[in-house]
Formats: C-alpha cells, sequence, structure tokens
C-alpha cells in the first residue's frame, strides 16, 4: 500500500486515513436519498440521485427515496420512478407531488422516519443511518435542510449550517477568503433593491474590473443566471438574468488563467483533508465558458482534460490552497474547489460543498482517475457522515 492511500481504498494527497468504521459482514445501514427541491437546480439533482441510486453498493446500504417538489413537499418515491430519469435539453426529470409525505423524527431521541401514505395511513419506514443530501442550489445547499436535519441530530453527507450557507454565497466567501490571504478574482456586488432605487448605478458597476466580466447571482449554482459580457452596454441584460435567481449579484473581472478543479474530502477521525491526486481542467474550443449547457448537456465547445497537465509546484499550489481554504470556510464531508491557475499561481474561483455528482461529473471524475470508484466514493462519504462528531 502506498503512503498516500488509506486502509479504506481511498487514494489521498493527506494523510492516510483511520480506516474503516465497520466490520466485514455488518449488516446494511438504511440511507436517505434526498433529491428534487425548490430551486432552478431541480433536475440536475433528479439526475444526481438516479446516478447514485445506480452505484450505491446494495450489500452495505438500504435505500430510502425521499424526492422534494419544486414547491417544498417530501414525498416518498420508488426505484422505478428515477428509472428513466436522465440528462436531455428541454426534458429533464421532475418530481412529482404522489400525495404521500415523508416525516423526519419528532425529535432527537429517535432516527425513524415515517411516511404518511395517500390514504392517509401513518406508517413506519424505520430507522435512518443517515441522509445524502443530493439538493442544488438554494433550500438545499444552502444550511437550509442541513439546520432541518441538525436539530433531530440526523446524520447527513456534506458540510454543515455554517459551511453551506457561507459557501453558497459567492459575495461572503470570497470575502472571508481574501481576509484569509487565498487570491480571489475582483469583484462588485450590487442587489436589486439598490438598483431599482438608483438606475445610473448600473452605469458604473464595471469600475475597477477589468473585461470581461462575468455577472452571477450570489447564491445560485451550476452556471444558472450567469453571464459572460464584453461591453458595458452587455450588463443590464446580465443584471436581470441574475437577478431572476438572486436579489444579490456578482459582477467579477474575468482572469487570466486555466480553469482547474480538484477534489477535496473529509479526513476520517482526527485526520487533515485528503484531496484528489490529480486535477481536471476545463478546456475551451469555441466556447465562451463552462454553462449550464455545457456541464450537463453535453454542449459542444467544452472537453475536460484529466488529468490536467500541471507541474509538481503547480499540483501543490492549487492542493493547498483548496485544503486551506476548506478548512477556513468549515466545509466537511465533500467539496470541488475551482480555481483560475494563472502565471502568478491560482486564483479561486468557487467552493461546491454539493458538487455535481452524476457519473460524469468532474467530482467523482476526479476521484476515478485518483482510483476510487463512484460507488467507493459514495460510501466512503456515508461512512464519513455516520462519523462525522457532533457540529457544537
Amino acid at each position: 500500500m502506498s503512503e498516500n492511500e488509506s486502509v479504506t481504498g481511498l487514494a489521498a494527497t493527506g494523510p492516510v486515513a483511520t480506516g474503516p468504521i465497520r466490520s466485514a459482514g455488518s449488516a446494511p445501514r438504511t440511507v436517505v436519498i434526498l433529491f428534487g427541491g425548490r430551486s432552478s437546480e431541480h433536475g440536475i439533482s433528479c439526475v444526481t440521485a438516479a446516478g447514485v441510486l445506480r452505484a450505491i453498493d446494495r450489500s452495505q446500504f438500504n435505500v430510502i427515496l425521499v424526492g422534494m417538489t419544486r414547491q417544498g413537499a417530501t414525498v416518498l418515491m420508488r426505484e422505478d420512478d428515477l428509472a428513466d430519469y436522465r440528462l436531455e435539453a428541454g426534458a429533464l426529470p421532475e418530481v412529482h407531488d404522489n400525495g404521500t409525505r415523508v416525516l423526519w423524527p419528532a425529535s432527537t431521541a429517535t432516527q425513524t422516519i415515517t411516511v404518511i401514505e395517500q390514504t392517509g395511513t401513518l406508517r413506519s419506514l424505520g430507522h435512518v443511518d443517515a441522509v445524502l443530501p443530493m439538493l442544488h442550489g438554494p433550500y438545499g445547499e444552502d444550511g437550509t435542510v442541513q439546520g432541518m436535519l441538525d436539530l433531530v441530530d440526523m446524520p447527513y453527507v456534506g458540510s454543515g449550517v455554517l459551511g453551506s450557507a457561507l459557501c453558497m454565497d459567492k459575495h461572503v466567501v470570497k470575502t472571508v477568503l481574501a481576509d484569509a490571504g487565498i487570491a480571489v478574482a475582483p469583484w462588485r456586488t450590487v442587489t436589486s433593491e439598490q438598483v431599482a432605487a438608483d438606475p445610473y448605478l448600473v452605469e458604473s458597476l464595471d469600475e475597477g474590473l477589468t473585461y470581461p466580466l462575468f455577472v452571477k447571482p450570489a447564491r445560485a449554482g451550476s452556471s444558472v443566471g450567469v453571464s459572460r459580457v464584453v461591453a458595458a452596454a452587455e450588463i443590464p441584460a446580465a443584471l436581470t438574468l441574475a437577478f431572476a435567481e438572486d436579489r444579490t449579484v456578482l459582477i467579477e473581472s474575468g482572469v487570466t488563467g486555466r480553469e482547474v478543479e480538484i477534489a477535496v474530502l473529509e479526513g476520517r477521525g482526527e485526520a487533515a483533508p485528503r484531496t484528489s491526486s490529480v486535477i481536471g481542467e476545463i478546456v475551451f474550443s469555441g466556447r465562451d465558458f463552462y454553462d449550464f449547457e455545457a456541464k450537463y448537456l453535453g454542449a459542444a465547445g467544452v472537453d475536460l482534460a484529466l488529468p490536467a497537465d500541471v507541474t509538481d509546484a503547480e499540483f501543490a499550489a492549487i492542493r493547498d490552497a483548496a485544503v486551506r481554504a476548506y478548512n477556513v470556510t468549515q466545509c466537511a464531508g465533500h467539496a470541488r474547489i475551482d480555481f483560475f491557475l494563472t502565471e502568478t499561481g491560482p486564483v479561486l474561483n468557487e467552493i461546491n460543498t454539493l458538487p455535481g455528482f452524476t457519473p460524469i461529473s468532474m467530482y467523482p471524475r476526479l476521484w476515478e482517475a485518483s482510483g476510487v470508484s463512484y460507488s467507493e466514493l459514495i460510501t466512503e462519504l456515508i461512512e464519513l457522515a455516520i462519523e462525522k462528531r457532533p457540529a457544537y
């Protein structure tokens, strides 16, 4: 076994993990896969859940599927419901209200969940060992669901309330990272109320920034509502698009550099975070930026170089900045951290606490290239959630 390989089979560039939590032959644990949600990333969440369902190790885990409708209702779903969930342009899947209602534990005294059937009958779904949230965007990735689960001490995969909320807000996280000495792209922040009160403010939003600019909602993901603008005349339309997702919008300077990504995974016990042993790069060939269509719908003009061609020094700089950012923002579980690799070093772009997790998404692909299969990664994340120390 190499010095960077943990006893759980996870390749790592950090300290060796402390080992498996369970002994061989233990009874399967029960996991809730929670997906859908109220955000504009609802359909991507559904596809992610379907990918996880297909890959999860059924010898180790029993699965309960809980879908969240666009109105926030939690419904019990069957595996057959997810069988046809695929990424197709204009036809992303959706959680529909089937009349059931899943109820979380009433207190910290139990980890049992129940369902109200369509007939009104109350039925126990049994003890749940952990929840695997696959909810992207607001009302799922921003600490909302994490706080709900914390109230009843239900273990869950991923960052807690603070880490989730902090990394979801692009303005706040950039402020924290910059204060910690981590390089970020120059930016300005504006709210819809400020623009309504002073329409002429739009004319000065590019002051001190470098074109091309990127206009993006403060609290949205998957490049939803993001525009690349090359002239001041394009800013009003970009603001309209971004304000449709969030009342707070960032205007960022474009950074000249390669777009690279690294995967971070919480360490076992008291061990430091681990990172993938390779870096991925977004390579553009006719597309302006890595937008929603390129990420999820297979649009042309973007390729993924995996592993990226970086020097040992460049890899070390990216890895060290990623681990530092992960710790500063109090992340837990998994995170994909995106950088611009410039001539003067890495500039952090975003921290994704619930990164894309379809089988073709960058986060699982980074670990797969590091020697960890999609199924093994899911197992490790669930075990980490169960092992996780109390938040307070």
